[in-house]
């Protein structure tokens, strides 16, 4: 993460905020096209998962062997729409300088190739996950993290267009990471071995289960790489820097709620699977709660500090930035309710419904926005199109468990929603009265202004987030916790 933010404010020092919108958002096309692909992602490795989990090492080699096939199949069909349609809407539909055009078509050529190589990764991956062999991630990770910190000053050394050049080199990086992969793969796994199988049933089967998400997914990509496309198309690759420095924002602060959830998110099976619904649901509440705490401790300095923040982090930035960094920031707090409910549709196995529902909720925000910037309207009317649908998605996820959950959705939308709303507002009294006193932009005061976050929260959220069980739960632990020291 550190790497990654310091590496953004090189990149677009050293090829400008244009240039810099130009390369996140031309390789967006091709992502729009590989939507299938993360839902056949999700498939392989639970198939993966479940047959090691058997023992049943000749299905799990069947199994990796389909798998491999229909991801290579399936970035077959995304080099062909990408040099088809894709290159339609490249030279028809984006807003790209004249002077920039042989250098972004070349960006997105080296896209093509680069997820051609990454669809057809994820078989290896998801063997990787299933065998559990996470600190193969650790150190190809902090190789990566250690190469694009060298790609960042090679930029100024290059004998070619600056951004064609980073671009062949990221390239060049992710297919050599992918190799060893690969290498690793074949040399640990016995299933990683390659062979043919014609397994019909067994691929239908995958593709089956891989539909379910299938909206899902898709809904996603409209809220992520459907919104920056319409934003190039409507206002240029500048505010597509805008909007990749907010998002890198916000992938910093959703990390801390992340790990988390990753430690809830078993024990919430678990339950399920004991029978014990009761607690589940009691579970999924606290934490949810305790998620939405967290980020809130993570952004509300950032809200109210931003300007100093970015300009202390990048030098200068692109209009629109400090509106984006807000705004998408407040779809990160939505976002922190649902993932706990999402662990319960997982558990239950009943996913088809809700990623139908709720993914036609969160679609709905590319054909609003598209009506939105075609009226006029500026560049943020977007996000708020992306926060609406957000939030109404919550109403039709929560009503949807009801069907396969027994409980009180009213109570469980007052206990949640309704109180981390109330935290939220009441936490920010005293925060915005520091940042809004006589004190100027200072690194003093975004110091102060952190403090004074951080403990109006913690006490908002212990008298008024809390119920007196959670304040009991959480004073037992910190009670244990002190008498080990």
């Amino acid at each position: 993460m550190g790497v990654t933010l310091y590496t953004s404010r090189v990149v677009l020092g050293i090829l400008g905020a244009e240039d810099f919108g130009l390369y996140n958002v031309v390789g967006g096309i091709v992502v729009m096209f590989s939507f299938l692909n993360g839902a056949l992602s999700a498939a392989t490795s639970r198939f993966i998962t479940v047959e090691l989990g058997r023992n049943d090492y000749g299905q799990l080699k069947k199994v990796f062997n389909v798998a491999l096939f229909a991801h290579i199949v399936i970035a077959l069909i995304v080099v062909v729409l990408a040099e088809t349609v894709g290159l339609w809407f490249f030279y028809n539909k984006m807003t790209i300088p004249d002077s920039r055009m042989d250098a972004a078509f070349a960006v997105y050529q080296i896209s093509i190739l680069t997820s051609f190589f990454t669809l057809t990764q994820v078989p290896y991956n998801a063997a990787i996950v299933a065998h559990e062999d996470m600190g193969i991630y650790a150190y190809v990770g902090f190789v990566d993290a250690i190469a694009r910190l060298l790609i960042v000053f090679a930029l100024s050394l290059s004998p070619i267009d600056k951004l064609t050049f980073y671009a062949v080199l990221l390239c060049l990086l992710s297919v050599a990471i992918l190799c060893y992969y690969r290498f690793y793969c074949s040399r640990k796994y016995a299933e990683c071995k390659l062979k043919f199988y014609k397994d019909f049933a067994l691929c239908k089967k995958m593709i089956f289960f891989a539909s379910s998400d299938l909206i899902g997914n898709a809904s996603v990509l409209a809220q992520g790489q459907g919104l920056n496309l319409l934003l190039n198309v409507f206002f240029g690759p500048t505010v597509n820097a805008a909007r990749a420095i907010a998002y890198q924002v916000q992938g910093a602060a959703s990390q801390f709620s992340g790990n988390f959830m990753t430690a809830v998110r078993p024990q919430i099976i678990k339950l399920y699977a004991s029978g014990s619904v009761k607690e589940m649901m009691n579970l999924v509440e606290r934490s949810s709660c305790f998620a939405f705490y967290l980020m809130w401790i993570i952004c509300l300095p950032l809200i109210l500090e931003r300007n100093y923040i970015l300009t202390f982090w990048l030098g200068s930035f692109p209009d629109h930035t400090k509106n984006f960094v807000i705004l998408v920031l407040f779809i990160c707090m939505l976002n922190t309710l649902k993932f706990p409910r999402t662990a319960v549709f997982h558990a239950t196995g009943h996913i088809l419904r809700t990623n139908i529902c709720v993914g036609l909720v969160l679609c709905s925000v590319f054909p609003i926005s598209y009506v939105l910037l075609k009226l006029g309207n500026v560049p943020e009317s977007v996000f708020y199109a992306a926060n609406v649908t957000v939030f109404s998605s919550e109403f039709v996820s929560v009503k949807i468990l009801k069907r396969y959950i027994d409980y009180s959705a009213i109570k469980y939308l007052l206990n949640v929603h309704l109180r981390c709303f109330v935290v939220m507002v009441l936490s920010s009294i005293l925060p915005y009265y520091v940042y809004d006193s006589y004190m100027g932009e200072s690194f003093a005061r975004l110091v102060l202004t952190c403090l004074i976050c951080f403990i109006s929260i913690c006490i908002v959220s212990c008298t008024i987030g809390m119920n007196k069980e959670m304040r009991n739960k959480m004073l037992n632990i910190i009670r244990s916790r002190l008498k080990r020291v």
